[in-house]
C-alpha cells in the first residue's frame, strides 16, 4: 500500500486532530482516515 497522497501540512493537522503520531497517518488506509475525519465532523 503506498503511503497517502497528502501534504505535510494536511498530515501535520491531523495527527494533532486524532491524537496520533505522523508517522501513523502516512501509513494509515485511505479509508480509516477518512472514518476518522467523519467521526470528528460529527462531533463537532
Amino acid at each position: 500500500m503506498k503511503p497517502l497522497q497528502i501534504s505535510a501540512e494536511t498530515a501535520q493537522m491531523l495527527s494533532k486532530k486524532l491524537g496520533v503520531p505522523l508517522e501513523q497517518i502516512m501509513h494509515m488506509p485511505q479509508h480509516i482516515l477518512i472514518q476518522k475525519l467523519m467521526e470528528l465532523e460529527k462531533d463537532k
